[in-house]
């Protein structure tokens, strides 16, 4: 086993980007929780389907945050925020499904639609403003 060792109190360079220190990042990893939480309960006949889609919709909005921090451009990095937007919009539609297909009650598909939209409203805002900067 190769043991890492610790580097306490080491800063990041400047340029490197911490994702955990996001707004973003802490709304969409809330987000992908409560998604596996809410498809657990899905149909069996579902799980290659709605239940696998949904889920890792969600899971591309929080990597693509995570890969765009890592990344030194400015531009790949609003790139990489534009990807996550987009996989936040596929998810608010993969919830208006499943809620009408019935699985699941109004009060989590719309709570669930809530998270999503104040991760779209954060990236957006986070995008907006970075995009100024260029």
């Amino acid at each position: 086993m190769i043991t890492v060792p610790q580097a306490s109190g080491l800063k990041p360079p400047a340029s490197m980007r911490v994702h955990r220190k996001l707004r973003a990042f802490e709304l969409v990893d809330s987000l992908v929780l409560s998604i596996y939480s809410a498809t657990k309960t899905f149909p069996n006949d579902e799980q290659f389907g709605l239940t696998s889609q949904l889920r890792r919709a969600a899971v591309s909005i929080v990597s693509n945050i995570v890969e765009g921090c890592a990344r030194t451009s400015h531009v790949d990095y609003i790139r990489f925020l534009d990807m996550a937007f987009g996989s936040v919009r596929e998810v608010e539609y993969r919830i208006s499904i499943a809620a009408r297909l019935g699985y699941l009650s109004a009060d989590l598909a719309s709570e669930l639609a809530r998270q999503a939209g104040e991760t779209a409203k954060v990236l957006a805002s986070l995008m907006r403003t970075l995009r100024a900067e260029t």
